[in-house]
């Protein structure tokens, strides 16, 4: 009998919320499936650093959260330096999580994210043909980004919510103004974390979700070599 076979890096592995550098060097030696791993034991499930003290309001969060999109509250989860304690960016890599830190919110929909993917591409289009224009410099430039990006990420099975302006009614699914109402709601919850913003990402499944955190983990582990 074979027996059940993990990178060794893995095993050094213990703790709920493991520090930079441990998580960082198991990183160093880690392939696909290994990467795989670390995003659904880690990154995926159970109660995340920011909300370890008051795992209930975590759990409020998600209920009130999948009424307000239409989905199941266990398709709801969280990610970034509020799910370990400290970020995976390579421009932030090791800040702990902090009043200044966002929540990074993610929902595994595969009926939520074709109506964003839409919201979406009927804004690119009104925006590419000219029917839409940005008002100032600085929405020329975020628009610009947004439509160069956002095709990518559908390809990938994923759409980032904030990609979608927030005035012209593309935002059908309302989640610019449910992302402002949770920041609200937490202010008022006395255990609550304090965070600057919110947002959210759909992904189509779990493979795609686990597809995108492997190219997180391995893109943190080249930057720290480099």
């Amino acid at each position: 009998m074979k027996p059940f076979e993990f990178a060794p890096s893995l095993n050094e592995i213990t703790d709920r919320y493991p520090a930079s550098d441990q998580l960082l060097e198991a990183l160093d030696t880690s392939g696909y499936s290994d990467r795989v791993a670390i995003a659904r034991q880690w990154l995926s499930e159970g109660v995340p650093s920011a909300f370890q003290h008051c795992p209930a309001v975590f759990e409020s969060l998600r209920f009130w959260l999948a009424l307000k999109l239409g989905v199941k509250a266990k398709e709801i989860s969280l990610v970034g330096s509020a799910r370990l304690g400290w970020s995976l960016a390579p421009r932030k890599m090791g800040k702990p999580f902090d009043r200044e830190s966002d929540l990074d919110l993610f929902v595994i929909s595969q009926s939520l994210f074709p109506l964003i993917c839409e919201d979406f591409c009927r804004w690119n289009s009104d925006y590419v043909n000219g029917r839409i224009s940005p008002e100032n410099k600085n929405e020329a430039e975020y628009w610009r980004d947004n439509s160069r990006r956002g095709s990518g990420l559908i390809e990938r099975g994923f759409m980032d919510a904030k990609l979608i302006p927030t005035r012209g009614g593309y935002d059908r699914q309302n989640i610019h103004n449910t992302m402002w109402e949770l920041v609200e709601k937490l202010k008022a919850t006395v255990t609550e974390p304090k965070i600057r913003k919110a947002s959210l990402r759909c992904y189509d499944s779990w493979t795609s979700f686990e597809d995108q955190i492997s190219r997180t983990l391995k893109n943190a582990a080249q930057s720290r070599l480099n």
